[in-house]
């Protein structure tokens, strides 16, 4: 194996363990601390396709949903990347075209908010379309690179006869990106007790997936585990004014200080909100979600 393929598995081993600790979304100052023979390599740079002084061929190419490219899932398989410019000769759009050539595994990094990714290992180039000023990105669900020796085998006959990427995979960066924008704009507080510790939060949904809630800012609350559950089972609703309410027979209970203090107190409460009226839960979604907790009154 040459050189930028041993760098490469490195890479990839460390940029899974960061997976494991802190999940698929990741800042840029992580991404770009990786440490090989006492020399730093950035793994996310000031282009889309990124290409280390270390490396041979580019190790990550990055989205952003709000850039003048149009990248983007086709479907939950494969997803299109435009090129860098319109020159398909470019440098950068030559090396990722060689990388296709020789099925060399990339990382995927779309943006979520200012210098945060959700991140994607390994991804591979499958097609290129000068034509379009476009390639088609597969990405894989699970390898384990270090029992897997033979990583460049055929990618297009390998996702013709699989599934690139499972459902459960995209459904994992859309909600990871909605608990990334929710708490930003909460500034990582709990709307109900102003708990600021940010692994001990969630982004709840006002309308649930299953109801066809979609993953919006709007639909969202920044709440501690503790009163994501309590909304989620109707122990505690918040009207479309932003008034909390304690269920009835909560109120009435007496349990001990985490009740009275945790729960109970609340009512009465207006929540937090984000300081920008456009992140502001959407007051007609409270309002169905309000009349589901009056329900389990």
């Amino acid at each position: 194996m040459n050189e930028d393929g041993k760098i490469r598995l490195k890479i990839f081993e460390w940029l899974s363990d960061q997976i494991r600790i802190f999940s698929n979304v990741l800042d840029t100052q992580l991404l770009n601390s990786f440490v090989y023979l006492d020399e730093r390599i950035f793994l996310q740079g000031s282009k889309g396709i990124w290409k280390p002084k270390q490396l041979q061929f580019p190790i990550s190419i990055a989205s952003d949903p709000e850039g003048k490219y149009s990248d983007g899932f086709i479907s939950e398989s494969m997803l299109h990347y435009s090129y860098e410019g319109t020159d398909p000769n470019l440098w950068t759009n030559l090396l990722l075209r060689e990388a296709m050539m020789r099925n060399i595994p990339l990382i995927y990094l779309q943006k979520i908010s200012k210098g945060k990714y959700f991140v994607h290992l390994p991804v591979y180039i499958i097609k290129d379309e000068p034509d379009k000023l476009r390639f088609t990105v597969a990405a894989e669900n699970v390898i384990q690179f270090s029992e897997k020796p033979n990583i460049l085998e055929d990618p297009e006959i390998r996702y013709l006869k699989q599934e690139y990427v499972t459902r459960e995979v995209k459904q994992r960066m859309y909600q990871q990106t909605f608990r990334e924008l929710v708490l930003d704009a909460y500034k990582d507080h709990c709307a109900i007790c102003s708990l600021r510790h940010r692994e001990l939060l969630d982004a709840a949904h006002i309308k649930s997936d299953a109801e066809g809630g979609k993953p919006l800012v709007t639909n969202g609350l920044s709440l501690c585990k503790i009163h994501h559950s309590a909304f989620d089972q109707n122990i505690l609703g918040i009207n479309p004014d932003y008034i909390i309410e304690v269920r009835r027979d909560v109120l009435e209970e007496i349990d001990g200080p985490m009740l009275k203090y945790g729960i109970q107190e609340m009512h009465g409460n207006r929540i937090i909100l984000p300081h920008s009226s456009a992140k502001r839960p959407d007051r007609d979604l409270l309002a169905q979600r309000y009349e589901m907790f009056k329900k389990a009154i």
